[in-house]
């Protein structure tokens, strides 16, 4: 008669329990840069009693809607593992073109408003085609088309302003309201609804992601990671064309000079959210709350009387920062 000894039950592994501070430090969750909002509007609070108001956080609403328009575009491509440095000359050049369209054909805006969003389209479609039909790196197409833009945008109007003059045209873009709303917070509302629900709950989205974590992965799972990084390209352009109207509406005027150096709050809101300069990572709400430091730090550095100089330092430190939190990460 043979005799078994009963097995015995294998040890239960026990799954270490998550440690909270190293999960609010994860990029994909917004919680350190929420907290760093929050500790920028409180120091900034006890530095000028002016800062905490209503009108003062509704005017930093209106100062960050071409920032936040534009770092939603960029968010998609730097999630595809690629960049985009000329979003600045492109609102240039598509605001002026919408301008000169505006002055030239009986101050249609609409037909204009077109043309402004259709050149911001086609710039991108072509720093997507560069980037990926010849292999360019994007960081070298699109450092080149930040000279291409902005010198054809000093050349069609030989450097003058471009006056508009549209009344409908500066409420559905600037000056009018919704439901008590400035418009330009409805439209990064929008914006960011749009930008939110493209990339984290559609199939475009999923591929933006595979793209950016592991292209080489993507293309055998049978998606066409040339293609993605082309229509992420576009969406960057066609915001940066819609960012012009609202200048323009602002301004009562297209100017090629204006915005030299706004791709660099755009970039730096879109890594501060958690955006992966590597790709693959990044989140729309993340992007959104990165947006809204940059503001604070603009408007409350300019509260408390720091020079334009100085404020150009504290946000390339804070991006340097924020690059070097993301590559220990990687």
């Amino acid at each position: 008669m043979s005799t078994t000894t009963p097995e015995t039950p294998p040890a239960t592994v026990r799954e270490p329990r998550a440690n909270p501070v190293k999960a609010m430090l994860d990029s994909d969750r917004p919680y350190t840069v929420f907290l760093a909002l929050i500790l920028l509007v409180a120091f900034f609070t006890i530095m000028s009693p002016v800062f905490f108001s209503a009108a003062n956080f509704a005017n930093i609403g209106r100062q960050t809607t071409l920032v936040t328009i534009m770092a939603v575009g960029m968010t998609f491509v730097i999630v595809s593992a690629e960049i985009d440095l000329s979003v600045a000359s492109i609102l240039k050049l598509s605001g002026v073109c919408a301008a000169l369209f505006m002055q030239n054909f009986g101050e249609n805006w609409v037909l204009g408003a077109l043309v402004g969003l259709a050149v911001g389209t086609f710039i991108g479609l072509i720093n997507g085609l560069l980037t990926t039909r010849l292999g360019i790196p994007s960081f070298l197409v699109t450092l080149g088309m930040l000279g291409v833009a902005k010198g054809l945008a000093f050349v069609i109007t030989d450097t003058a302003p471009v006056l508009v003059d549209n009344s409908t045209f500066f409420n559905v873009f600037w000056e009018g309201t919704v439901l008590g709303l400035p418009i330009p917070i409805i439209w990064t509302a929008v914006v960011l609804i749009f930008g939110g629900v493209l990339l984290h709950f559609s199939t475009f989205g999923r591929k933006v992601y595979a793209t950016g974590g592991n292209a080489v992965a993507a293309r055998y799972s049978g998606i066409s990671t040339a293609r993605v990084k082309i229509y992420c390209f576009m969406l960057s352009g066609v915001l940066a064309g819609l960012a012009s109207l609202i200048f323009a509406a602002q301004a009562h005027a297209a100017r090629p000079d204006f915005a030299d150096g706004l791709e660099l709050d755009v970039i730096a809101a879109v890594i501060l959210g958690g955006t992966s300069l590597f790709g693959g990572r990044g989140t729309i709400i993340g992007t959104f709350i990165g947006s809204l430091i940059i503001g604070v730090l603009n408007n409350g550095l300019v509260i408390i009387g720091v020079s334009s100089s100085w404020q150009i330092a504290v946000k390339g430190l804070i991006i340097i920062l924020a690059v070097a939190f993301s590559a220990r990460k990687k």
